[in-house]
């Protein structure tokens, strides 16, 4: 249950009774009404704005409706006391045999407790990492690949029906370096001696085994002859052999996607000149001069007339070419062509997630997809860079130069759950630091350590429990039937309140499309979990085990339960396995 949408059902079914009995108007927008926590928690366990918001709508003070409002209020069993604060706002005190109720729902529920239908099945296009097929994945992709998963996983737990996509950037000069490198490679594999790699070229050794396959595959049949003759050959099977390891890193992380789109496959199709089309037809594309870039004129600028698209119209700063002097379609157009893709395949609201460095890229995609449908709707999230140091020295990182750290070290090193959520606890679009060492300690100030603790902890307590109390039921089943009433303690009821914010929290993270606020959510719960805990060696009568009091135990036993599943819970969003023991 989200106790806060729970509460909005009721203060609506109370205005709904008033318009009817004619002491507010009939029909007014409850839309703003918010119901939400108290900024002060001395104020209350929940507060809402209803006077305030529907003043106007209503012709009375706030303070008036808010009047109205509370014998209504203070009728619900649930509630405790109704206090009218300030202007007209209103803030409730719900009673603890509400609080003690919801355990049972909790464990009810299990990992789906938290589920929404806030999405109610829309359609949504997540696309993340999309890294050039040039090489492994390396430590630079991680971000964007756990930010994505994650965000993508929130989405599907708030209602939404959403696809885990990967853009192909398979049709670009990078795959013609890359077919060359491969084509180095398999010289090498005939016996040739090659060499230094030449500068421009990708020098890795992960070339090594598709130079072998190439030799395989082709014999000697490409060794001397013209590049026109192979290059389109040795681009597919290179790009195709990298996206095999890169789907293999990927799936290292605990990273799946729905679907795979090739940029080859817009060209070869004829899909870029179709989506052109369509914004000429609306109006959207002229042939003009653009003015030379602000600041200054390059020697190599030159005014002429090019294919434009009216970006401007919609918000970005300059209208943007969409051919070449050759003829050619600009990766502009080939971005067009696939956001206009996969609007027609129903993604009519979509989100990219790119590296830092594509800033300027988001105003131009988003004006795109605002000129190819009034309903389409792009969110672009940049992630920003991760900076990996060991032994206090950081790693300097050079994809050309083949001396990067790869996302198989990072995940063989600390482990897939570990590098995923200390990838979430920062905001996507702030630095962060990954340090080796410090997120494998195991101490508090290690997120991911610090609620892994948590989870295991209460496994650890079921199974003392057992052991003071040979006939307890632990089972989640068992549990439902505990005298919940027992949980009377200020921590306890405050654990519970904390357990059932999760359902608030997977609509606001998903909203605001910003998973890491289920890190933030996990580490505060465990906070809550720990000091509890730590309270129980300070006063026996509030430890979870007490012994000769097996009714009470097993309350508390109903109480940890509930909070091992909130977290397994957060944990699953995340795309991290809870831990049930710590090693």
């Amino acid at each position: 249950m989200n106790v806060f949408t729970h509460f909005r059902g009721s203060i609506e079914t109370l205005l709904n009774a008033l318009a009817t009995s004619g002491e507010l108007p009939s029909g007014m927008d409850y839309s703003n009404i918010a119901v939400e926590p108290p900024r002060d928690a001395s104020h209350g366990d929940i507060a809402t704005n209803a006077g305030l918001v529907l003043a106007k709508q209503a012709g009375k003070k706030p303070r008036d409706i808010a009047e109205l409002l509370k014998p209504g209020l203070e009728a619900l069993a649930e509630v405790e006391t109704v206090e009218i604060a300030g202007p007209g706002f209103i803030n409730l005190r719900i009673a603890a045999g509400f609080w003690q109720g919801q355990v049972k729902s909790i464990l009810e529920a299990g990992t789906s407790f938290g589920d929404s239908q806030m999405g109610g099945g829309q359609k949504i296009n997540v696309e993340y990492v999309s890294a050039n097929p040039t090489g492994p994945m390396h430590v630079g992709h991680v971000r964007g690949a756990v930010f994505g998963d994650a965000l993508a996983n929130l989405l599907i737990k708030a209602g939404f029906d959403v696809c885990k996509e990967y853009y192909i950037n398979d049709a670009g000069s990078q795959i013609d370096t890359l077919a060359r490198s491969a084509h180095l490679r398999y010289q090498e594999a005939h016996g040739r001696d090659i060499g230094e790699i030449p500068e421009g070229l990708y020098p890795g050794d992960y070339l090594v085994p598709v130079g072998e396959a190439l030799k395989a595959k082709y014999g000697e049949q490409y060794l001397d002859a013209p590049e026109a003759e192979w290059l389109d050959i040795f681009k597919k099977e290179a790009s195709d052999a990298m996206m095999v390891m890169i789907r293999e890193d990927l799936r290292q992380l605990g990273v799946e996607h729905d679907v795979f789109f090739s940029e080859r496959s817009l060209h070869e199709s004829g899909r870029i000149p179709e989506a052109v089309d369509v914004l000429r037809s609306r109006g959207h594309i002229y042939e003009g001069v653009l003015e030379p870039p602000k600041g200054k004129t390059p020697d190599d600028w030159e005014p002429r007339e090019q294919t434009l698209f009216r970006a401007t119209d919609f918000g970005d700063d300059v209208d943007r070419p969409l051919q070449k002097s050759s003829g050619e379609y600009t990766y502009f157009a080939a971005d067009i062509a696939y956001h206009h893709d996969k609007y027609v395949r129903g993604y009519h609201q979509m989100i990219d997630v790119l590296g830092a460095d594509h800033g300027g890229y988001v105003k131009r995609m988003q004006a795109a997809v605002k000129a190819l449908a009034e309903d389409g709707a792009l969110d672009v999230r940049l992630c920003q860079l991760v900076k990996l140091y060991r032994d206090g020295e950081p790693f300097k990182m050079s994809k050309r130069a083949g001396n990067f750290v790869t996302l198989r070290e990072v995940v063989d090193e600390v482990g897939a759950g570990v590098t995923r959520f200390i990838m979430l606890t920062r905001k996507n679009d702030a630095p962060l630091d990954f340090d080796f060492k410090k997120v494998m300690e195991q101490s508090k100030d290690n997120p991911v350590f610090y609620v892994q603790y948590a989870h295991a902890r209460v496994h650890s307590v079921l199974a003392k429990a057992r052991d003071a109390f040979p006939s307890l039921d632990t089972s989640d089943k068992s549990l439902e039937g505990a005298d919940l009433s027992l949980l009377a303690s200020d921590s306890e009821i405050a654990m519970i309140k904390q357990c059932l914010a999760w359902p608030r929290m997977v609509e606001a993270a998903a909203e605001a499309h910003e998973p890491h606020r289920i890190a933030f959510f996990l580490y505060d719960l465990a906070s809550e979990f720990h000091t509890f805990w730590n309270k129980g060696n300070d006063d026996p009568s509030l430890r979870f085990i007490i012994e000769g009091e097996e009714a009470l135990t097993k309350a508390r036993m109903a109480l940890v339960r509930a909070v091992a599943i909130v977290i397994a819970s957060g944990l699953t969003v995340l795309g991290v396995t809870p831990l049930e023991e710590m090693r």
